[in-house]
């Protein structure tokens, strides 16, 4: 069991890096709402041994072993956000980032999640793309509130967007992925976008994708 490491911004799991090298490297997963720091670093041991992975728990608490950056309502057949528990949590995750790349001497950060986890990384990515090499969005949207806070530079052409998202998604459907697909394709990144045959979920075909996506 990997204990909960908590002198940053977030408590988190890591997995360091098992191997050195010049050019040092980590994912930061962040889980979706109602899930745990936990969920995503399952995932770790499929991760290339020179890579350092991170997960974070979110900051607000819906019950036991149950965390979200915001909460959410989708009563209305809509997700519904609460805005200043959005902001404070990109805040937070933003400042995190940094502390993990200064911390464990990175190079290179790769932010990304699942559904909610997914669209922090989105916002945080596209907002201070400066911030991090790439984004992974799986089973994600990206919020119409950031929209606006997206400047058009150098650092965002350079930014790479790994997105993967379920044709039978029925919490998030396929829309949003193919709508983020173009607002990001319109705005220049470097982007590599797959559909799955699949619910609101991960499989192992997204694993493999993902891992041969960082490798190359």
């Amino acid at each position: 069991m990997n204990k909960l490491e908590n002198d940053l911004a977030l408590q988190y799991l890591v997995r360091p890096a098992s191997s050195t090298t010049t050019h040092a490297k980590a994912v930061i997963l962040l889980h979706g709402v109602g899930s745990n720091e936990q969920d995503l670093f399952q995932l770790a041991t499929h991760f290339p041994a020179d890579v350092t992975v991170i997960s974070p728990r979110g900051p607000i608490v819906l019950g036991n072993g149950r965390y979200a950056w915001y909460e959410v309502d989708f009563s209305t057949g809509k997700p519904t956000i609460n805005p200043t528990q959005e902001a404070q949590s990109r805040e937070t995750i933003q400042l995190f980032v940094e502390q993990v790349k200064a911390k464990y001497n990175l190079d290179e950060v790769y932010l990304g999640g699942f559904s909610q986890g997914a669209i922090m990384s989105y916002s945080i990515g596209l907002k201070h793309p400066e911030l991090v090499a790439g984004i992974l969005a799986f089973s994600g949207r990206i919020l119409q509130e950031i929209r606006p806070l997206v400047q058009q530079n150098a650092a965002l052409q350079q930014l790479k967007v790994f997105i993967s998202h379920g044709t039978q998604d029925n919490m998030l459907p396929v829309h949003y992925a193919r709508e983020a697909k173009a607002y990001l394709e319109d705005k220049g990144v470097q982007l590599t976008y797959h559909e799955e045959d699949m619910g609101h979920q991960l499989n192992s075909q997204v694993v493999a994708d993902v891992v041969n996506w960082l490798q190359a």
